[in-house]
């Protein structure tokens, strides 16, 4: 869900005729005026909710033009409208607050509508995370900057490299260890080939070998750190010939790099044997960048 307290402080407003009504409103019954209020402003964050979901979408393809796209506006506005003011929403915390704020004293639209925006940027980093798992949260958090280095180094994007460890190691919680329950840092699953000279663990793993499941035990790298841990990653999907073209495979001509593409690209390119790691390794990355975007 890509919301950040900025969207509370981008210019948000009602028409001309809305406010009309809120004035009207407020003179007649100031507290229906303060539930009005949050209602519009929680239809609004709601419909933002909804576009940034479709952005993070795939289009689909040649039944995708400006007619569709004004329809499902219009089907998401509709239901912005139809999920605001329910009981328990955030339109009840907004209105708690303005009540709270003004004491019903100050209840001009202008006002309202000053308050709703300071509530909202209250309300939304806790919002925007909610329902997140905390382990995933942390696994982000974790990553993150061992993953911005390696993009720095490689151009590979950060977010991608973040998801497929996170793929890999089932946020965490799958983690490669020896046979004394000591860490490899291996979050990638990458296997300790012949050319590898450091640390090994010898684990057992399922192999899909001419379309059957197969228990193997292969030996994959052991490292000191995450930080190395990325670091090799990186390295390797950068400068061995069998993945060195992955990015630029997946990279659209404004430089943006598909997430479905260099998912697809590297299981071509042998990263894994799973027929099915593409497409899993692609919804891993979009929920990584969704869950990155609600935590900035």
């Amino acid at each position: 869900m890509a919301t950040s307290p900025s969207f509370a402080s981008q210019g948000l407003s009602v028409d001309t005729r809305s406010v009309d009504q809120l004035r009207s409103m407020a003179t007649r019954d100031p507290r229906a005026a303060v539930r009005e209020t949050a209602k519009q402003f929680e239809s609004l964050f709601m419909q933002e909710v909804m576009k940034s979901m479709r952005a993070s979408t795939l289009a689909s393809g040649m039944l995708e033009n400006s007619g569709t796209q004004l329809g499902t506006e219009m089907l998401d506005t509709q239901m912005a409208g139809k999920l605001s003011g329910l009981p328990g929403g955030l339109s009840d915390a907004i209105t708690r607050q303005l009540q709270r704020q003004l004491g019903l004293k100050d209840l001009t639209p202008e006002k309202l509508q000053a308050a709703s925006r300071t509530t909202l940027a209250q309300a939304l980093p806790q919002l925007a995370t909610k329902g997140i798992p905390n382990h995933v949260q942390s696994f982000i958090k974790q990553h993150d900057a061992s993953a911005k280095a390696a993009e720095a180094a490689t151009g590979i994007p950060a977010s991608f490299m973040v998801a497929q460890a996170a793929h890999e190691s089932g946020w965490g919680k799958r983690e490669i260890t020896g046979t004394d329950g000591s860490k490899s840092h291996n979050v990638f699953g990458i296997k300790a080939t012949p050319g590898w000279t450091g640390k090994t663990v010898d684990v057992t793993t399922t192999e899909v070998i001419n379309g059957q499941a197969h228990k193997v035990v292969a030996k994959f790298r052991a490292y000191g750190s995450y930080d190395e841990a990325f670091k090799d990653y990186a390295r390797l999907i950068s400068t061995n010939d069998r993945y060195a073209k992955v990015v630029e495979q997946a990279r659209h001509a404004d430089g943006r790099v598909n997430p479905t593409g260099f998912a697809r690209s590297l299981q071509q390119a042998g990263y894994a044997t799973d027929p099915a790691y593409a497409d899993k390794l692609a919804k891993t990355i979009n929920t990584t960048m969704r869950v990155q975007r609600a935590m900035a």
